[in-house]
């Protein structure tokens, strides 16, 4: 998936809050930590990680369903690919 220069730069910064709450659990794990306060880390990745999905599948709706000039076969192999990642991400 091409990204533009400003989306590319905020889903990364998004994949790099990810990787600094990863970090944050292997810490909490290696220093004993309250099982509430990693549990806190994982609820919090996960819900990272749900915005990041949110945020691919928004973009690719924009960019290959709606941008004007697709032709109906475009707009019909792109609906079926983010169908397909819904399922995926559904489990």
């Amino acid at each position: 998936m091409a990204h533009h220069s400003h989306d590319r730069d905020r889903i990364l910064a998004r994949v790099r809050r990810i990787g600094g709450l990863i970090a944050a659990i292997e810490r909490s794990v290696e220093g004993d930590a309250p099982c509430r306060d990693t549990l806190h880390l994982v609820a919090g990745v996960r819900g990272a990680v749900g915005g990041l999905m949110d945020e691919l599948i928004e973009e690719q709706l924009r960019e290959h369903v709606a941008a004007p000039g697709l032709s109906d076969a475009e707009r019909s192999e792109a609906a079926q690919e983010i169908a397909t990642l819904l399922r995926r991400y559904a489990k």
